[in-house]
């Protein structure tokens, strides 16, 4: 197979590596031509000059993957590229946008007979070697189509990947599992922050979070980042307590509103990431380098707060 991938960052780079490592030919395309240069000699990628060179070395069905910021960047790369498609061709949004933009842009292309996969993607900079985690939402046809695609950047063939429903479903999950994210930190942050502030006891943070990595009930994957972070580092003095939102926390929260239904621990955690804007904490330092570690999200610096 053959496909297209427009945007070559953290993410978009290290899918075209995997893509490759399952032997699915890709032509990149970045706006940094050195990136593109780069990963074409690294991987075997098809380095392309612009879109439509991209989207020239295909052939049909012709699969065009966007690994680009959501909102603008992402509506504009749909809009223009659309034209340069025909009647079976597919293009997929493999970034963070919201469902209901997914949704209205899913209609518009299957006005024009192209096919649409929203592909809610989490793994992060890690999904080089362990794979990713892909929610996606489209037609069963198109899904059909990706399948070898996916099973490609998946952790492997059978497991990791899910064809969850219709067009909007797979950006709808994503977006929910990733409020979860944002509660599952927090309460790891909060609770080791207890730890270390019980000062009589002197407590060794490594020691206690390597310990809970092993069959304790509360072992995961965030903890196993935040142990290894913290063997290196403990004080985190150098780390400023600012963490960010992505936008799909708050969309949860909405979403939330929208049902009517209770979701205040996911509420709460998105509310104390506002809060680290202005606030000093050794949990906010916490959360700042578990974003770093699993998302390689930059992390501000207290020299530059």
């Amino acid at each position: 197979m053959r496909m297209a991938m427009i945007g070559l960052g953290k993410m978009g780079g290290n899918m075209v590596r995997r893509l490759r490592r399952g032997n699915i030919e890709v032509a990149g395309f970045d706006r940094a031509q050195e990136v593109v240069a780069q990963l074409a000699k690294e991987s075997g990628m098809l380095a392309a000059a612009s879109v439509e060179d991209a989207v020239a070395k295909l052939s049909a069905p012709r699969i065009v993957w966007l690994m680009l910021p959501s909102g603008e960047p992402t509506e504009q790369q749909i809009r223009a590229l659309a034209p340069l498609l025909a009647k079976g061709d597919i293009i997929v949004d493999g970034g963070n946008s919201n469902y209901h933009d997914s949704q209205r842009r899913g209609a518009w292309l299957a006005e024009q007979g192209i096919g649409f996969m929203d592909a809610g993607t989490s793994g992060g900079i890690w999904g080089l070697e362990n794979g990713y985690c892909l929610m996606v939402g489209a037609a069963d046809s198109v899904a059909k189509t990706m399948t070898p695609i996916l099973q490609a950047l998946a952790p492997a063939a059978d497991r990791g990947w899910a064809h969850v429903g219709p067009v909007g479903s797979g950006h709808f999950t994503k977006m929910i599992h990733n409020g979860i994210e944002y509660g599952m930190m927090q309460s790891l942050a909060e609770g080791l922050e207890l730890l270390r502030g019980k000062q009589e006891f002197a407590l060794d943070l490594a020691q206690i979070t390597e310990l809970w990595r092993h069959s304790s009930v509360v072992r995961s994957w965030l903890l196993d980042l935040t142990a290894e972070a913290l063997k290196v580092d403990q004080g985190l003095v150098n780390i400023a307590p600012f963490v960010p939102d992505s936008g799909e926390g708050r969309w949860t929260v909405i979403e939330s509103i929208d049902q009517g239904v209770a979701a205040p621990v996911l509420t709460l955690a998105l509310q104390m990431r506002f809060n680290s804007q202005s606030q000093t904490g050794y949990g906010y330092r916490l959360l700042s380098t578990m974003r770093n570690a699993f998302g390689g999200h930059a992390v501000k610096h207290a020299s530059e707060r």
